[in-house]
């Protein structure tokens, strides 16, 4: 029976993304069930032709962003626990709760690192507060755009700057470096060879200081965005429970275990 159901799910999905995909062209695909005028379909034969030769098109995209799709399942469902732990505890909540997670970091830094190192952590950890302060501003505020261009990067940093600065400063943290250096030299070689990106950071910046905290704001921003990208999809194939689209009220149930 569940695995019935499971099967169910994926169709449903599947189907919902492949009409997300044919309205991206044609008038009223999806949710067609609670339309009075229903689904639109071709009549004249160029039209059908080209509604076939989309809906062909579409069919091996799907396939490919089904995965990102459940990842975006995923990320929804816990950035509504975000949400509502924003709402619980407010802005001030998430400022003083960030604060002692990366105050704690800073503390324990300064047991194991020199002053110059437990300075830069401790400056990380103020970067970060503000930026989930902002995230959470974001998130409440704003709409998806703003949510997805702003709160996701600004959550992203949060979490990732303090660490990376600590593990400048730690020699048992070195193998961030190395990894950094590693990912460093792959991005630039295979993703940012356009235009000669590559060649004028190379020439601009050093992996090392500032260099690494910049390389890994840069990843995180862009990372922010993407999964800013995935709960937009996953909002569009299966809405948010009494949202709009279609008023699907399981979403919020089925997500939980995708």
């Amino acid at each position: 029976m569940a695995d019935g159901g499971l099967t169910e799910g994926i169709k449903i999905d599947l189907v919902r993304l492949h009409e997300t995909w044919m309205e991206l062209v044609f008038p009223r695909q999806r949710t067609a069930v609670h339309s009075v005028l229903g689904k639109w379909q071709p009549r004249a034969r160029g039209d059908r032709i080209k509604y076939r030769i989309w809906a062909a098109l579409g069919a091996p995209i799907v396939g490919l962003l089904y995965p990102f799709l459940l990842v975006g399942f995923a990320v929804r469902f816990n950035a509504r626990r975000f949400d509502s732990a924003t709402t619980r505890l407010g802005i001030v909540g998430i400022v003083v709760l960030t604060a002692l997670l990366w105050g704690g970091l800073t503390a324990l830094t300064r047991l194991r690192l020199e002053l110059a190192g437990s300075l830069a952590v401790g400056a990380a950890s103020i970067v970060a507060v503000v930026s989930a302060a902002l995230a959470a501003i974001f998130a409440r505020i704003g709409g998806r755009g703003t949510t997805v261009v702003f709160g996701y990067p600004f959550a992203m940093n949060a979490v990732f700057l303090p660490p990376v600065v600590a593990a400048l400063y730690d020699p048992s943290l070195s193998g961030v470096l190395d990894r950094s250096e590693t990912l460093a030299i792959f991005l630039l070689d295979n993703v940012l060879y356009v235009y000669d990106v590559n060649e004028y950071l190379r020439a601009s910046f050093s992996l090392e200081g500032i260099g690494v905290v910049l390389m890994w704001v840069g990843i995180a921003t862009p990372i922010g965005w993407f999964l800013g990208f995935l709960v937009t999809l996953a909002d569009l194939v299966r809405p948010r429970s009494g949202g709009t689209g279609g008023g699907d009220t399981d979403g919020e149930a089925a997500e939980g275990s995708a």
